[in-house]
């Protein structure tokens, strides 16, 4: 029996009806627009009922719903219930608040549906052309090498293995971990991400082969106890590979001496990695560019263009100083995967430079974004923030029942609310009551950490929406129900968190 004597009924994915669909799409596009516009006017945060959360607890759908009923239930239950990130009050983690030209590109880019592991292809071209603009902006050299990643964690894994591979003595490729002559050693403040500890986990080297040096009192890596370390690991037979230095970290913000880091890599013979996911893009600002001096001096770096640049998720980079070793760390040759001379396949492929074989297109937002507004754009915006960080230390400064937590050096401020007289448990329970409610509420999110043993409130102000009477609520909010707390001694038993 052949395929013809059969009743066979072909199907496909596309809509049985285009005019439909472009109607629904267009009423999709106009809600978007009304969403993004309004977004000042709706609470940051608001927890689902469980009349939304039962939305999401249906078996697997066997068969067709009309799309506009989908898209029904997601008006209903999906959108008034995001994580916030967008509103201008969300301060919580550092992440950026995407923009509308990136989710069209977004859009875009799964219309044109190419993988980006490799192929002759305009979106390939994009895709060269963003991590040329990248390493530009950085001052990397022409013949450096870059690859768009999901974001900072995997852009730090990748730059690290290259660092890895570079410094191990022997083909990893071929050998494996187990026959390098030497641990490899890798060294980071104590104010690194905890990334940092995948990366070790995930290159088979474990957590013990990162050391923490300790940080001063500007949060900044101590180099005389950096160097003190590295002698010690050669004294005890550990080779000194990688330093990774930090231009914006986590809890506040500090950027490492790069310069000086640099110098000493250059004498000791070691790689040098920066972590630039938050301060990398400070680069393009013209008023604080001089923080991250330096930062071309990198043989690896890793940036989140989802924060400095605001693109919707995801969206990181690696860039490697040596492309020679950044190809050989990654790439691996596969009959079905043969680079052509002409056809689909008669370009370089992508992939040979990450991870992951099938990769998005997510260099169109970017590209697109650069396009519309010009880098110097995204530059006055990270000189915005940072302005905004140093307003709200001054607010901070005013009150005498706030309290600065640590020096405010980019865009990520630390402080409590302390009234006197109360034990760094009971201020511990107090300033999270008042990070809950706000967030409840939803008039504001910002996140907590503990700097230097001390539990504080942190604002970063990765957000393009945000203005400065924004963070007059903040310290307006924080006063009034930190001070209802104390009144009613609420702060003093609550250990939620």
């Amino acid at each position: 029996m052949t395929m013809q004597d059969t009743n066979f009924a072909e199907e496909t994915l596309d809509p049985s009806n285009w005019d439909a669909t472009r109607a629904l799409a267009h009423r999709m596009v106009d809600d978007a627009i009304d969403h993004l516009n309004s977004v000042r006017d709706r609470p940051l945060w608001q927890e689902m009922p469980l009349s939304a959360r039962a939305g999401f607890d249906g078996l697997l759908p066997q068969v067709p719903l009309p799309l506009d009923e989908v898209y029904s239930e997601i008006t209903a239950h999906l959108m008034p219930h995001p994580m916030g990130n967008i509103h201008p009050r969300f301060w919580m983690w550092y992440m950026g608040a995407g923009n509308f030209t990136g989710a069209l590109a977004d859009f875009l880019a799964a219309i044109d549906g190419s993988n980006l592991g490799g192929g002759n292809m305009a979106a390939g071209l994009v895709d060269r052309q963003v991590t040329g603009w990248i390493r530009d902006m950085m001052g990397f050299p022409e013949g450096a090498s870059g690859t768009l990643v999901n974001g900072g964690s995997m852009a730090n894994i990748i730059g690290l293995m290259a660092a890895r591979n570079a410094m191990a003595g022997v083909d990893l490729r071929q050998e494996g971990v187990d026959a390098m002559p030497q641990s490899l050693r890798f060294y980071a403040s104590d104010q690194v991400h905890s990334c940092h500890y995948k990366a070790m986990n995930l290159l088979g080297l474990g957590k013990k082969s990162l050391c923490k040096i300790p940080s001063d009192d500007a949060f900044r890596m101590d180099l005389g106890a950096l160097k003190t370390q590295i002698r010690a690991d050669r004294d005890h037979g550990i080779k000194p590979a990688c330093v990774i230095a930090t231009a914006g970290t986590t809890n506040t913000g500090s950027i490492d001496n790069l310069s000086a880091i640099a110098d000493l890599c250059a004498a000791e013979g070691l790689w040098m990695h920066i972590d630039g996911c938050i301060g990398a893009l400070i680069v393009l600002a013209p008023e604080h560019r001089h923080l991250v001096t330096g930062i071309e001096r990198a043989d690896s770096l890793a940036l989140d263009l989802h924060k400095g640049l605001q693109a919707p998720f995801d969206v990181g980079c690696t860039l490697v100083r040596d492309r020679r070793q950044h190809r050989i760390t990654f790439a691996e040759d596969a009959e079905y995967l043969q680079k052509m001379s002409r056809g689909i396949a008669a370009a370089e492929f992508l992939h040979d430079y990450s991870l992951d074989t099938t990769r998005g297109f997510r260099a169109l937002k970017v590209w697109m974004m650069l396009k519309e507004q010009g880098a110097q754009k995204f530059g006055r915006l990270i000189d915005q923030g940072i302005a905004q960080a140093q307003y709200l230390t001054g607010l901070i400064a005013l009150q005498p029942l706030l309290e600065q937590m640590a020096p405010t050096v980019v865009d990520i401020v630390c402080f409590r609310f302390n009234p006197g007289g109360i034990d760094e448990s009971a201020l511990r329970a107090l300033n999270t009551e008042i990070m809950l409610r706000m967030q409840e509420t939803g008039v504001a999110a910002v996140s907590d950490t503990t700097v230097k043993g001390r539990h504080c409130l942190r604002v970063a102000i990765c957000n393009h929406r945000t203005r400065r009477t924004d963070l007059d609520l903040l310290v307006q909010e924080v006063l009034r129900i930190g001070s209802e707390l104390v009144a009613t001694s609420i702060a003093t038993t609550s250990g939620s968190r």
